[in-house]
Formats: C-alpha cells, structure tokens, sequence
C-alpha cells in the first residue's frame, strides 16, 4: 500500500523565485481556484531574471529530457476554458537530457520583454503573464510548475482632454444640461462636473450617477457582452428648490432660525406660487428654471482597470458614466456617455 501511495507522490519539488523578489513591489493576484496570493508585479520592457531549483525527493533521482523555461501571456475565455491564447511566448532551455540526482539551481533571465497588455481578470475573459518551468520526462510524465506575475502598463496624462456636454430631455417636459470637466481619467482621479435644469415638468424622485464597465468578449455572432455597474453615487434625493427672494436683511438671517427640516418639508407640499414663512418670501416653481447641481466623485475607492481596445482581437473593455433620473412613477430618464480610464505612474 506504502509503495502504492508512493508512486503517485511528486518526483521532486520546483521552486521559482526572483532576482529582485525581495525589493520588487508586490500586488494581490486572484488565482484560478479564487484564493488570493500576492506576486511582483512588472511593466513592459522590464528584464524578467531569476532561478530555478529542483530538489528531487530524498531517494529518488529525476531521468529527464531536458528542462526548460518558458515566459507566456496568455488570453483564455472563460467559455473556452482550458484552451489558452498565447499571444506571447519566449523559451530558454536550462539543461540538455539526463539526470538530476540532487538539488540543482538554473538561473534564467528574459530581457527587455514587451509585455504590451496590462493582466486582466473579466467576467468572462482573463489575461494572465506566467513563468513555465516543464521536465521533460517523456513516457514517465512531464512536471510542470507555473508562477503568476502581474503587468501594469502607465501611461503620461493626455496632452487634449476636452470636457463632455450632453443634454437630456422630454419636450415640453423635461430638459437637462450636465457638463463633465473631462473625458479622460487615470484611475485615482476625481470627476468634476455639473448638471443644469433647463426644464423641469415632473416630480424628481431621485438622480443617480453611474460608472459603469462593459466587457465585450469575442466577434460577429459569437460576441459575448458582459456589463456591471460598479459604482452608484447619488447626487440628489427629490427636486431641488431655490430661495428667490428675501424681503430684507434682517429676513435673511433669519433663515437661519428656521429649522431645515421643517423648511423642506414645507416647501416639498406647497405648489408653485408665494407663500409666507416668518417673514420670508419665497417661490416655489416646479420648473426649476436655472438651477443646479455640483458633482464631485472619488475614483480611487473603486477597482477600475484601464480602458482595453480590441486587445489581440480577443475581447475589449470600455467605462461609462450613466446618469439616471427616476420621477415619481418610477420611470427612468438616462443618459450615457464613454469616458477614456488610463493608469498614471504611481509616485512614491
């Protein structure tokens, strides 16, 4: 039973580590069983060195016909499974056939690698860079060893970065302006904009602003098109209301007397039209004509991803931001717009 037992027990042990693993910058790296490990992380052009060694079990020794390493970036669709794209592929043989009695250590290196992807985890795609370590042992069974690495490409900010102005609207019914600072954002950026009521005929539940990801996997009849809403910021809760005059100043700071909530309250059940609040005018139009709202909204809380174009011909992934407006009735009015996510050099 022992001998048994034996027998399917790894021949030896391979281990994979870095020149410069200590002082290299390590990131979180899902894995394709979930758990999450962490692992260097590198960018194009960066020279890839390390060694490899092989320990064969105590009694054993390893007939093999040769060992090599290879670096590969690969693209797999998760309704391909198993079936890996290799869109890049180098290979340094590390030892001609024969046998491996005790431990033994290769160095490897792979310079100035373009690695012109960024590592991706989709939902339905993944892009992943990997070490392969294979001993070839003909009919006995080849081992293999995989270590994950992660890529990130940066990118210097655009030199034009116009702003985005859109409208929205129902005739005779609703007419909104919303204006972005920008169109193109690094992933730690802030988005800066505002939204104009031009028209307002109906009774505002609630305004949401949306960034949403669509991932696009494959081509023609076979694409399959994947989108997630990853961030939801509300920027108000009902319609808004102005102050549009005040009789004099003293009328003014009393305002601040007035407890709000109460002052809401009254102007959400008062029609449009004057009415008197301690000596305060005020006038409540349900059009809204003029009014405003700022947005300001934090990018770094959310894990985005640069924008991905056609990467291999394989799948793309695309950021927009989706401005939904719900009335009283639950109907939804919605405008959406594609923004441009690049990553900036971290600075230290």
């Amino acid at each position: 039973m022992n001998y048994l037992l034996g027998a399917f027990k790894p021949a030896c042990n391979v281990l994979i580590t870095f020149n410069d693993g200590k002082n290299r910058k390590q990131v979180p790296f899902k894995k394709e069983n979930g758990q999450t490990v962490t692992v260097p992380l590198f960018q194009s052009q960066e020279n890839i060195a390390g060694k490899i060694t092989i320990e064969p079990m105590q009694g054993k020794k390893i007939d093999h016909n040769g060992v090599k390493v290879e670096l590969l970036g690969q693209i797999e669709m998760y309704f391909d499974r198993g079936n890996f794209y290799d869109f890049t592929s180098l290979v340094r043989e590390l030892d001609v056939p024969g046998e491996i009695y005790e431990r033994k250590t290769y160095a490897f290196e792979f310079s100035t690698v373009e690695m012109p992807y960024e590592t991706y985890n989709g939902v339905n795609v993944r892009l992943r860079y990997v070490l392969k370590v294979t001993i070839n042992r003909g009919y006995a069974g080849s081992i293999v060893e995989y270590q994950d690495f992660v890529v990130r490409n940066y990118s210097p900010p655009p030199q034009i970065n116009n702003s985005i102005k859109m409208e929205v609207g129902i005739e005779d019914c609703l007419h909104i302006e919303f204006e972005y600072n920008k169109s193109k954002y690094h992933l730690k950026d802030v988005i800066i904009g505002k939204i104009y009521f031009l028209l307002v005929r109906i009774k505002i539940k609630n305004m949401d602003l949306e960034i949403r990801r669509r991932e696009s996997t494959g081509s023609g009849t076979n694409t399959h098109v994947e989108t997630e809403t990853l961030a939801k910021f509300e920027l108000m809760d009902g319609a808004p209301v102005r102050v549009i005059d005040f009789v004099t100043f003293e009328e003014v700071n009393f305002l601040g007397e007035v407890p709000k909530a109460m002052l809401l309250v009254t102007l959400k059940n008062t029609r449009r039209g004057k009415m008197s609040l301690g000596g305060l005018i005020i006038v409540c139009s349900p059009q809204l004509r003029g009014e405003s709202i700022p947005i300001r909204l934090f990018l770094s809380p959310y894990e985005l991803t640069p924008t991905h174009r056609n990467i291999n011909n394989k799948f793309s992934v695309k950021y927009f931001l989706n401005l939904v407006l719900v009335d009283e009735e639950d109907r939804r009015y919605f405008k959406q717009q594609e923004i441009t996510m690049y990553r900036l050099q971290e600075t230290s």
